[in-house]
């Protein structure tokens, strides 16, 4: 059995991060770097590689509990914790991308966002973007989690939000846990609602994003929610 010890010192992941650059790391590498070290009798390569392997990569892996990541032999309750911190930071780093920019005609940086938050998440998550009168992200809000029902997400509530932090425009996101973003009867339902609600008080429904772990949907650049805004004004 290969153990860290054995493994040339230009292949050690910290001495080649050194020597490359961070970049040049494997996903094993990157882990076994946070790790340190593996457990008596295995080297930190194949522990990265068993967690890599019981996660399915990295979008599994930043959504796993402390208690899955122990599971791991060799993997404790401060290594996991360190792990989870790495993972918190990335998606910190990408909220404070995504709030300082247009969200509405920059929204890749949006969608990246939303994956890392709700992409993988084997509940649908009915989640709110606030936006000010420069479309830049005042704040964002989980609203309902189970089966999306157009009955079951009151738009008293989103408004309600709205006004309380003085956004002029929100845009509505969910996930769908397949793979597949194409709205759903429900999700049009409830979007045509929201537009109604929204105009009769004076908040702009700007877009309703459908979340996949590897892909994504806009009624706005569908066309859906121009067709809802015409039919709110007659």
């Amino acid at each position: 059995m290969s153990m860290i010890k054995e493994v040339p010192l230009h292949d050690k992941p910290r001495e080649k991060a050194l020597r490359y650059g961070v970049r040049s790391l494997s996903g094993r590498e990157l882990i076994a770097l946070i790790l340190r070290s593996g457990p008596k009798g295995s080297s930190v390569l194949q522990t990265a590689e068993q967690l890599l392997k019981l996660s399915g990569g990295f979008a599994g892996l930043s959504k796993m509990s402390l208690a899955e990541m122990c599971s791991v032999k060799g993997i404790s309750k401060v290594k996991a914790l360190e792990l989870l911190a790495c993972f918190e930071i990335s998606r910190r780093a990408f909220s404070e991308t995504a709030a300082d920019t247009d969200a509405v005609h920059q929204s890749a940086h949006v969608v990246s966002w939303l994956q890392r938050e709700i992409g993988s998440d084997m509940q649908e998550k009915f989640m709110v973007i606030f936006l000010d009168s420069k479309n830049r992200i005042l704040t964002s809000k989980v609203l309902f989690v189970g089966t999306i029902n157009e009955s079951k997400v009151y738009p008293r509530e989103i408004f309600r939000e709205a006004l309380l932090c003085g956004a002029t425009g929100v845009i509505l996101a969910h996930n769908h846990p397949g793979e597949d973003p194409t709205p759903s009867f429900h999700d049009i339902a409830l979007t045509e609602r929201m537009v109604s609600a929204g105009r009769i008080m004076g908040v702009r429904v700007l877009d309703h994003l459908i979340i996949t772990r590897t892909g994504w949907m806009s009624m706005a650049d569908e066309s859906f929610l121009q067709g809802m805004e015409d039919m709110a004004e007659n």
